[in-house]
């Protein structure tokens, strides 16, 4: 089970404040599992949203995203998010389209447009209502709204509920490295009372440390390696970017 994610773009209420919908999707049905309006693309209210979803739903095995906040974070390692980092330890691989290719989500940008014309306009007074707006739109997308990619049927016809339940974070081991470290709030590791820069979306998370050779050290996170730092500079290398956009194939509508 695959699942779309994005943020439709903002527009104003008729109170004047801006709304930020987030939406998710079943990939292969093409499922809505929800449309949240929001005021802010801030991720603590994206943690949310996306808790709520795997708790009634399951987890994906795939989200694909852009690489907007809060799915990614330009000045962070590999343009990492906290969010993206708590969806790999919670078992879901990211999948990131490349820059500027919308159409490598094409599905949910098709959804996004039909989200636009018949519960956007005209918008509503504030964001009770809106929701209200989007909750309507969600059973009628799922329910009544038939699509030619699914011979006509709606996506509630085809849409299964992913096997995988929410059960929360376990806790990360590393027994073939030689130890584990816990990254500080600034985004550190201390290594013989020297700091090492990794990032603060990795804050609170174990790593393991691992030697490779004479005063080189392997970092890594769960199974993915993120760099190597050496004893003189304490200094990680980054590595072959393992989380960088792949080459997708056109996402048909």
């Amino acid at each position: 089970m695959s699942s779309g994610a994005d943020y439709k773009g903002e527009f104003m209420l008729a109170d004047r404040r801006y709304c930020y919908p987030l939406t998710i999707t079943d990939y292969a049905s093409r499922y809505l599992i929800t449309c949240d309006a929001l005021s802010t693309t801030k991720e603590v209210y994206a943690f949310s949203v996306f808790e709520r979803a795997f708790k009634d739903f399951g987890l994906p095995r795939t989200i694909r995203t852009d690489n907007g906040v809060p799915f990614s974070c330009c000045n962070a390692l590999y343009g990492l998010s906290k969010l993206s980092v708590w969806w790999l330890r919670l078992g879901i691989n990211i999948e990131r389209i490349k820059p500027g290719h919308p159409e490598q989500n094409g599905r949910h940008e098709r959804m996004h447009l039909t989200l636009k014309n018949e519960a956007t306009k005209p918008a509503s007074e504030n964001f009770l209502q809106q929701q209200a707006r989007f909750d309507d739109f969600i059973d009628y997308y799922n329910t009544d709204r038939p699509h030619q990619a699914l011979a006509m049927q709606v996506p509630g016809d085809q849409y299964k509920k992913s096997p995988r339940p929410y059960k929360g974070l376990g806790d990360l081991d590393y027994p073939i490295h030689d130890w584990t470290a816990t990254v500080t709030s600034c985004g550190r590791i201390c290594y013989k009372r020297r700091k090492i820069n990794l990032s603060t979306v990795f804050a609170g998370q174990k790593v393991g440390i691992k030697q490779v050779s004479d005063k080189i050290w392997l970092v890594s996170f769960m199974q993915y390696d993120l760099g190597y730092f050496d004893h003189e500079t304490c200094r990680l290398e980054p590595i072959e970017n393992p989380f960088s956009p792949k080459v997708l194939p056109m996402s048909p509508v």
